[in-house]
């Protein structure tokens, strides 16, 4: 469930007062653990490095991200490849690719 538009986005009061009276261009990385923070238009052009729970993340905040959380730009989990040792065979070229199907020599 969304929050009321009544209330309005909800930011961070410590991170609103990181980034008062600073210039985007100007700006270093802000550090922030917030990730439920939504997205003002008074972040763009910012850089925040955002906590994914082990590491900081760095996030340069774009016109497109108004709107969002900046917990959905750090991902919390790694992706490791699915297949094991027959995938990393195939990625490797290790099998000999059929020829394709309909082609002849003459």
């Amino acid at each position: 469930m969304s929050r009321s538009a009544k209330k309005g986005p909800w930011v961070d009061p410590k991170l609103i007062k990181k980034i008062a009276g600073k210039k985007a261009a100007d700006a270093a990385t802000v550090k922030t653990w917030s990730r439920a923070s939504e997205i003002s238009p008074e972040m763009v052009g910012f850089a925040f490095a955002v906590h994914n729970g082990k590491e900081f993340i760095e996030v340069r905040v774009s016109e497109d991200m108004v709107g969002h959380r900046l917990g959905e730009f750090a991902p919390t989990r790694k992706f490791v490849k699915h297949g094991g040792k027959m995938q990393r065979d195939l990625e490797q070229g290790a099998t000999p690719a059929a020829p394709a199907a309909g082609s002849t020599k003459k």
